[in-house]
């Protein structure tokens, strides 16, 4: 009895084995070697680990070796994706955005960040950076150079002064994001700045990672702090409206004033929960890689003394050319090429960023492999910036890299590249060579624990948080 019924159970297992063999066979997409890890978790682990680790361009540099390769795939923040390395691979994806790629992030950064300028692509992204750059453009800038350096004066003043030692990387936290709440937002209040950076200290714990939205993980603390931020921010954004209908604040005095009172091309206003995202992607932007680059920036400079001692020489001649009291200006930045030389080459160093992320907006063809349709992409900074193919004697620090032409297109990537490109970059620019010029003019500084290692969590810091000896200079 058992044996009739199991008889049309296999003669239909061998019509659907005979159907499958008769079926015509699509060809299997050509992928980049490599390996997709574990089940849901893939590479992550490993990929975040050496970031912890201090070594982002590990991740890469083993594949690459272990491949043969300039691209491979990987499964990373439950994503498949394939890694393309090296200028090649940056110039390819800064030049096919919106064509064959367009900028992504882990999802983490989507649900934290909300609808704005990272999250968007196309016309909308292009709107939104337009109107934006009205205020990080060069022009804007020539106008902000002062304010920045009486700010930092300021804070020098009360922060540095008098002391023998302090922790530089909190008190340069402080400094940039209280500049930037001053620069973007035109808050001064330091109870203010004060609760909304408590709020992004806990909310830059989980930005890229694991949206893991269950209580005690990092995810879910930081989902916790930015809509305390957006509450904070929207109290901001009503007062701002009501001092403009009042005509007691300006449209042109900060980007919150812009973005409320000014329409994109089309004449449309910039709904207010975009407005408010966009101030908070502006807020985590516009801080915390300055912080990470400014604290390099002494770290490395403490361990070459003869950097420094020229950086001082350029400096004091900056200073000796300006009347007692007078503020810097755009003009005098422009003078400062061996600071920025050097600050480029502390940024090549330790990028501010391990790289970015894009995805596959069709089907595409790279060094003869598939790259399928949705298949998300990243490039890495730290890998092309310490390969010595692009740069040789890659461990020596050699400012003078940077001297004429400098490098070769796509070998240095620290505010990436194309349409996508940082649009900070001037900003950024002048925050860091006028904290660079007072910091030189005023003070000594040696590091408490030289050999301190430098991790990335997301960004470069310091796992003591710098400690440093101060001693005025004559």
């Amino acid at each position: 009895m058992q044996v009739l019924t199991l008889v049309p159970v296999l003669a239909l297992l061998l019509a659907l084995a005979f159907i499958k063999l008769l079926k015509p066979k699509t060809a299997r997409p050509n992928l980049p070697p490599g390996s997709f890890g574990w089940p849901v978790i893939g590479e992550s682990l490993e990929f975040l680990r050496c970031q912890r680790g201090g070594h982002p361009e590990k991740f890469v540099r083993d594949r690459m070796s272990r491949y043969n390769s300039p691209v491979f795939k990987t499964s990373l923040l439950g994503e498949r994706m394939a890694v393309l390395c090296g200028p090649a691979g940056n110039k390819f994806l800064f030049s096919n955005e919106g064509k064959k790629v367009a900028l992504w992030w882990p999802s983490s950064v989507g649900k934290l960040m909300g609808r704005c300028l990272v999250s968007k692509a196309g016309d909308e992204a292009r709107l939104d950076k337009k109107m934006l750059m009205s205020f990080f453009n060069p022009e804007a800038l020539m106008r902000s150079v002062g304010v920045i350096d009486e700010f930092t004066k300021d804070h020098l003043r009360t922060q540095w002064e008098g002391k023998d030692r302090l922790e530089a990387y909190s008190t340069l936290k402080q400094h940039t994001f209280s500049l930037a709440c001053r620069l973007f937002m035109s808050i001064t209040d330091p109870q203010i700045v004060s609760r909304l950076a408590d709020h992004f200290h806990v909310f830059l714990r989980g930005v890229v990672g694991l949206p893991l939205d269950v209580p005690g993980t990092s995810f879910y603390q930081s989902k916790k702090a930015a809509n305390s931020i957006r509450k904070e921010l929207r109290v901001l954004v009503k007062w701002r409206r009501t001092e403009l209908e009042r005509k007691t604040a300006s449209p042109s005095q900060d980007i919150m004033s812009h973005l409320i009172a000014n329409g994109d091309e089309n004449g449309k206003l910039m709904p207010e929960a975009e407005i408010i995202n966009n101030m908070l992607n502006l807020l985590f932007a516009g801080h915390d890689t300055s912080t990470s680059t400014l604290v390099l920036i002494i770290k490395y400079l403490s361990e070459l003394p003869h950097v420094l001692e020229k950086v001082i020489a350029e400096q004091r001649e900056i200073a000796a050319s300006k009347a007692r009291g007078e503020l810097l200006q755009w003009g005098d930045l422009q003078k400062m090429r061996y600071s920025w030389n050097a600050i480029l080459e502390v940024m090549r160093m330790t990028a501010p960023i391990y790289g970015s992320f894009r995805k596959a907006l069709v089907d595409f063809t790279y060094e003869g492999y598939t790259i399928p349709k949705g298949w998300k992409l990243h490039w890495s900074a730290c890998s092309t910036h310490t390969d010595r193919n692009y740069h040789p004697r890659t461990l020596t620090f050699d400012e003078s890299r940077f001297e004429g032409s400098g490098p070769a297109p796509y070998t240095y990537v620290p505010f990436g590249g194309g349409p996508r490109m940082c649009l900070g970059l001037e900003f950024a620019r002048a925050e860091l060579l006028v904290f660079f010029h007072n910091l030189v003019i005023g003070f000594h500084w040696s590091l408490v624990n030289p050999d301190e290692k430098i991790i990335y969590d997301p960004m470069p810091i310091p796992v003591k948080g710098l400690p440093i000896r101060l001693r005025p200079r004559d």
